[in-house]
């Protein structure tokens, strides 16, 4: 799903002022020098500058991107709108490849973002990438209501995802056979592309018993490729923990770890999956959108304008403004970062209100962060770090005893560590505790690059991941309650 915007200017006139009547912003004035007013060309021509040189790389400016602020056409021109667009986490990593001639595509299907990646299977290298939002957003952010919407609407959210990873696959493969395309996503992204019913998951136990492994013909799903292409989406390990996760755990390494081992996916369903050699123990919490900035008043996705770090320096507080330029509203990575300093300056209690009788904050130029924000943080985190205490339980201890913890997703690759365990987001024991990129990626490329060891590997996880429901689980409310509060 694309913005995109015809526009037939004069000859050798400047499109700034035309961008800027259709809602383009310029966060640097129009310097050229924060990259914030991206536009990328998807017919016609528009000139590549020596500004746009400094400012964007080669293989930005080879896929057609421009800076608006420096951009002039000669004739009519369709754009895609940069700044429009949500920051998608690829990954490249290299990784060990068993050779094997054709080409294969890995796809994340994320709830917001989607990324696919071209891979040549006989060097192992990338050789293309696509990013883009789901377009299954439109009807609906989070999990529940695309399984609201498509119990009311059936096939119309299977369709629209179809379509979309189609055409990035088409796209990339540029006329050329593709031997095979491996998708992995969470359970809800899993059925909906299958086709399956997602009744089940709508209701406690939300369990499902069509969480396995789906192939498909090109043509069946209608996608126009070159000669035969296997599709296939990989299992997930039960309920709302989805292949996602298992792709995780191929990429982490879990399966062959020592010590206890922990990966969490935070997001609106936060996916938590705990263990190592001998086994693992997963679950999900319904994290709500928070993370993401849903329901925030000044919530927005982590594009320019977007408050996206929150420092404290001196006794006061210190933003960071994606793009640079007047702040428009706050992600979710600076929201967690002001939750911090909030209670560094002791303007925020242990038990989430404001100190004295402020209503909100005043962060920077319009953004305010009231107290209806902090509670939504408050039912996010609670959530994930219960989720980690009744998993920490299934090994008999507390979150504090883990080895190593490994954030994975693009909302865990921004987030502060340090910010996190300051409000109680992840647990304070776990000396390791790191960011490691798109987990999901990561291990679809590693299955796709390992085609005689790959189904032993999937059967693998799945005999040793054992899915536990929180919801089922009566201590999971009081721990609940326990972390709704801040540490002081």
């Amino acid at each position: 799903m694309h913005d995109l915007l015809r526009i037939e200017p004069r000859a050798g006139e400047s499109l700034e002022d035309i961008l800027f009547r259709h809602g383009v912003e310029f966060p640097c004035g129009g310097e050229s020098n924060c990259g914030g007013c991206r536009i990328r060309v998807i017919e016609g021509e528009i000139a590549i500058t020596a500004e746009m040189r400094d400012t964007l790389t080669a293989a930005e400016l080879t896929a057609g991107w421009r800076l608006g602020c420096r951009a002039r056409a000669a004739g009519p021109v369709t754009l895609e709108i940069g700044q429009w667009q949500v920051k998608v986490l690829t990954d490249e990593a290299e990784l060990p490849w068993e050779p094997v001639h054709g080409l294969g595509v890995a796809v994340d299907v994320g709830t917001t973002t989607l990324v696919a990646q071209l891979l040549d299977l006989e060097t192992g290298e990338v050789t293309g990438v696509r990013t883009g939002l789901n377009p299954q957003c439109r009807h609906g952010a989070d999990i529940m209501s695309r399984i609201r919407f498509d119990m009311e609407q059936p096939g119309v959210l299977k369709a629209l995802i179809r379509r979309e990873i189609g055409a990035m696959v088409a796209d990339m493969a540029a006329g050329r056979e593709l031997r095979e395309v491996l998708l992995a996503g969470n359970s809800v992204m899993h059925h909906l592309f299958s086709g399956l019913d997602v009744e089940p998951l709508s209701h406690v136990p939300f369990e499902t018993e069509a969480g396995g492994q789906r192939w498909f013909s090109a043509g069946e799903l209608g996608w126009e490729l070159c000669g035969p292409c296997q599709v296939s989406f990989l299992p997930s390990l039960g309920s709302f923990v989805g292949s996602d996760i298992l792709a995780g755990i191929v990429a982490t390494g879990m399966l062959h770890s020592v010590g206890l081992e922990a990966l969490v996916d935070l997001g609106t369903n936060g996916e938590i999956v705990a263990g190592g050699a001998d086994g693992f123990v997963c679950a999900s919490t319904a994290a709500g959108p928070a993370f993401e900035a849903g329901r925030i008043r000044m919530g927005m996705r982590a594009s320019p304008g977007a408050i996206d770090r929150v420092t404290v320096h001196d006794g006061a507080w210190n933003v960071h403004v994606l793009g640079g330029g007047e702040p428009r509203g706050i992600c979710g990575s600076g929201l967690v970062d002001a939750a911090a300093a909030g209670l560094d300056l002791e303007l925020l209690l242990p038990s989430g209100r404001f100190a004295g009788q402020a209503k909100e904050w005043l962060l920077a130029g319009p953004v305010r962060l009231t107290q209806a924000d902090v509670r939504e943080l408050q039912l996010a985190k609670a959530a994930i770090a219960a989720g980690f205490d009744i998993l920490a339980a299934r090994f008999g201890g507390g979150s504090g005893q883990f080895d190593r913890i490994r954030i994975g997703g693009a909302f865990g690759n921004y987030v502060s560590v340090h910010s996190a365990r300051r409000i109680g987001l992840l647990p304070a024991g776990a000396a390791d505790t790191e960011p490691c990129g798109n987990t999901a990626l990561r291990g679809v490329k590693m299955l796709l690059l390992a085609p005689s060891r790959r189904q032993r590997t999937i059967e693998e996880v799945l005999s040793r991941a054992r899915h536990i429901s929180l919801a089922a689980d009566p201590a999971f409310q009081d721990r609940f309650v326990d972390h709704m509060g801040f540490a002081s």
